[in-house]
């Protein structure tokens, strides 16, 4: 789209429809000349003539009077080419919205994670916290050692007991006999058991600030990532999907990071320590035995969870997909009650509700397959490992008391290898919630400022906007923009103006550089916006969007989110600017009114003042209004109005309208068609407006 720029000096108001009939059946320009009204030697000569960019066979007549005007007017709107396709998206064009990013997006490997997960248990920059790591650590070990001492301590009570009764576990004799070496013995089993627990739970009070430093870090800078995405991938994923995965990634962290540090290595360690003491103290066979044992388990535990996955996988999609309906019927609410789809969006809803169920059912079944497994292999295990100490026993190489130690230590690793299952299971299913949430973070911004990018530099007085040669589509091959040149002065008022996808938006978004042009350059005061920090360029600029989405708190926050160090005074005077501040005070609450979700409790014409309100407060060099008004009365338009002319003063702002009465005092108008236009003089406007007015006027060269 190649622009044109008219010049607008005319004080009346035209409905949107005539002008845009006007620009859009253009493609050639002829330019007349106001001033030529009083010359009396032509006057008469031309009080009819012809707008040749019409349709050489459509050309028409046109006559000073006004009716004839309008008549002329909707005559030639049946001529018009309408566009058949539409190249201008605002977004994700012709694309799906996806319920799961990972679904669109290069999955993090479980390896990667992990690394990641590490480096925030053991932060470069943190001391205090690798300081608690290695307190916890060592707490872990003082754990186990007096966790592995516990059986050898039942086992010397058993022994000294059977030898002081002088047969095998007869205490017949008198209590004074055994109130000696083993009491002692039994005190220091009793404090094994207390200190292995209060070693365990110390190292559960260390460690908590260091998970919870982990996953707060972790969710901020997911949340910081996400701030920093391009436009394109927020247009393009599901809010209620996000928010799922999130959640459960973010609560899957503190999990992982238990597991890694205290479970599972630590499990592992004890596995073999076991191993090695009924190797030293018993034999090969019992060390066979409980190594055979345990490793069966794993394996067992390893592969069923594996299988099961896929039944979490699908039970996650599930819940994905309804707590996406749930959120996107609730967000609609007022479109569901127009069309009376209540039903039908409770059908859905619980489609969604179904599958999750089934999903739900298959894990729990193969939960229970799992389990009973588990038991069964410990259980076998556990009466091979007995029966070959009854045998010792029998043969006189065993004492009673090492058959209680064998229990002891083989019974010690059942909740340890029970809760290895589990946490097997836990952190495969963590990391399966987590894989979204590192995704998001491997995902590469196709929006970067250089390194060391300089501030922009700019202030009213030179706050010039300069597009050269840009291109931009949203669709391969589907230009929006097509070599679009052109540039608005500082202190200027410009209004764009052009069809419905003719790219006025877009324009909008490159200059915030929501998107990046494929080609061509974009210059704010003389600077590359690609040359200066995305901070500073965003900063310069103020918008109102023509769909003001508001945040769910009251109308005061949302007012001062255009400058959050405003003062309340600085936030009412840009309200009464904005003709906003009466209405608030006759609401109950005044300015600490709820807006409710996106603004839904306020109008449409409420919340647009509330987004030129905050506009005005940001103040900024440059303004951009996108159909700032649209959702206005006239009256309140004109006050609101009346109010910018003094607020843009001196100060470039560029108006995207369809509405010529908010662009009837522009400086410059650009208007961007579906064919293609040139640069002209800047009166091709006001004759289009002095047309439908009915006044005299003739061509000049």
């Amino acid at each position: 789209m190649a622009p044109m720029l008219v010049s607008l000096k005319c004080g009346i108001r035209v409905q949107k429809r005539t002008l845009t009939l006007l620009i859009r059946q253009t493609s050639s320009y002829h330019v007349w000349d106001k001033s030529c009204i009083n010359n009396g030697t032509n006057y008469q000569r031309r009080r009819t003539y012809a707008l040749n960019s019409l349709h050489p066979q459509r050309t028409a007549s046109w006559s000073t009077n006004r009716t004839e005007n309008s008549r002329q007017i909707l005559e030639s709107a049946k001529h018009l080419q309408v566009t058949d396709k539409r190249t201008c998206w605002h977004g994700n064009a012709g694309g799906r919205l996806n319920a799961d990013p990972k679904n669109v997006l290069k999955e993090v490997h479980s390896a990667k994670i992990l690394s990641a997960m590490l480096s925030y248990v053991w932060p470069k920059d943190r001391p205090d916290l690798r300081a608690r790591v290695a307190v916890s650590l060592g707490l872990l070990a003082g754990a186990k050692l007096t966790n592995v001492m516990v059986p050898f301590m039942f086992k010397y009570a058993v022994d000294e007991l059977n030898q002081m009764s002088g047969h095998m576990l007869n205490l017949n004799d008198a209590p004074s006999t055994v109130a000696t070496m083993t009491t002692a013995v039994l005190i220091g089993y009793g404090v094994s058991r207390a200190g292995s627990a209060l070693f365990n739970e110390l190292r559960n009070t260390v460690f908590g600030k260091v998970a919870q430093s982990s996953i707060r870090r972790i969710a901020k800078n997911v949340f910081l990532h996400l701030h920093n995405l391009d436009l394109g991938f927020h247009l393009s994923r599901q809010t209620g999907a996000l928010s799922k995965a999130i959640d459960r990634g973010t609560r899957g962290i503190s999990f992982v990071l238990s597991a890694l540090v205290f479970n599972l290595g630590p499990t592992v360690f004890e596995m073999f320590l076991v191993s090695a003491i009924l190797y030293y103290k018993c034999g090969g066979e019992f060390a066979a035995v409980a190594l055979g044992t345990l490793s069966a388990y794993t394996i067992f535990t390893v592969l069923v969870t594996q299988w099961r996955t896929r039944f979490r996988i699908e039970m996650n999609k599930a819940d994905n997909e309804a707590g996406n309906a749930a959120i996107d019927s609730l967000l609609n609410y007022e479109t569901v009650k127009y069309f009376n789809n209540e039903k039908y969006e409770a059908e859905r809803y619980d489609g969604y509700l179904k599958l999750y169920e089934s999903s739900s059912l298959k894990t729990t079944s193969t939960l229970a397959m799992l389990n009973f497994g588990q038991s069964a292999i410990f259980s076998v295990g556990l009466t091979a490992i007995m029966l070959l100490a009854s045998k010792g026993i029998a043969a006189g190489n065993m004492t009673v008391g090492d058959l209680v130690m064998v229990n002891g230590l083989l019974f010690q690793l059942s909740l340890p290898l029970n809760f290895l299952g589990t946490v097997y299971r836990e952190t495969r299913q963590a990391l399966i919630d987590m894989n979204t949430l590192f995704t998001l973070l491997n995902v590469d911004t196709k929006i970067k400022e250089k390194d060391l990018a300089p501030p922009l530099a700019v202030t009213p007085q030179d706050a010039t906007i300069r597009f050269e040669d840009v291109y931009f589509e949203y669709m391969e091959g589907q230009k929006v923009l097509n070599g679009v040149s052109f540039e608005v002065p500082a202190g200027k008022k410009v209004a764009i103006v052009g069809g419905s996808g003719s790219g006025k938006s877009t324009i909008v978004r490159l200059l915030f550089r929501f998107y990046e042009p494929q080609q061509g350059n974009i210059y704010i005061s003389g600077q590359n916006i690609r040359d200066v920090s995305l901070e500073s360029l965003r900063k310069a600029l103020g918008v109102v969007p023509q769909d003001a989405v508001l945040f769910h708190n009251n109308i005061f926050y949302n007012l001062q989110y255009g400058n959050i160090n405003a003062t309340p005074e600085e936030v009412y005077q840009v309200a009464r600017l904005a003709g906003l501040h009466d209405a608030i005070l006759r609401m109950p609450h005044g300015y600490d009114t709820q807006v409710g979700e996106r603004g839904l409790k306020l109008s449409g014409g409420e919340k647009q003042r509330v987004a030129i309100a905050r506009a005005i407060l940001k103040n900024p060099p440059i303004l951009l209004y996108d159909e700032a008004t649209s959702s206005l009365d006239s009256i309140t338009e004109e006050n609101i109005m009346t109010s910018m002319k003094e607020m843009v003063k001196d100060r470039t702002s560029v108006f995207i309208a369809h509405r010529l009465s908010t662009i009837v005092d522009a400086d410059e108008i650009l208007v961007l068609s579906q064919v293609k236009a040139y640069f002209h003089s800047y009166r091709t406007i006001q004759v289009w407006m002095n047309l439908y007015r009915g006044k005299r006027i003739c061509p000049s060269s």
